[in-house]
């Protein structure tokens, strides 16, 4: 089963928040996939990587580039996973039916938006019915929060 995380953005977008977790996953000699709703999405996260400055470097790709076996980030807005990762990014409100092939898995959603707030808790109790292992942070104006 994987251990679930669900990030409640409160102060920041995806966009700002997700280089650092990425960072930290590459630190930890990780390979992840990040799974967005839309290719537009896709190519604003593919450009947003390029441009952080905190890690100064994230090394990725996208169907557009190719090579997917190499990368060590992989951003779609499909299943695939071709760059064999075990963390898993769930961004957009987008549901994964493969969750136990990841070790972990980072689900972040929009707390300012009342749907996907309730889609997140959905997708929380279907964690929670699938024996996941589950965590809640929340977005404080000095870092994150673990709740229960």
């Amino acid at each position: 089963m994987a251990q679930i995380g669900f990030y409640h953005l409160t102060r920041s977008t995806v966009v700002e928040v997700l280089p650092a977790l990425l960072g930290r996953t590459l630190a930890a000699g990780q390979r992840a996939v990040v799974r967005c709703a839309t290719d537009e999405r896709v190519r604003e996260l593919d450009d947003g990587l390029w441009r952080a400055t905190d890690p100064l470097w994230l090394p990725h790709g996208t169907q557009a580039m190719g090579h997917g076996p190499w990368q060590p980030i992989w951003l779609t807005a499909g299943a695939d996973v071709p760059n064999g990762a075990r963390f898993l990014f769930l961004l957009d409100g987008v549901e994964a039916a493969d969750l136990a092939e990841f070790t972990r898995v980072f689900d972040l959603f929009d707390g300012h938006d009342e749907a996907a707030v309730a889609a997140a808790r959905r997708r929380w109790l279907a964690g929670r019915d699938g024996g996941h292992e589950l965590g809640y942070w929340q977005q404080q104006p000095r870092g994150w929060v673990r709740r229960r």
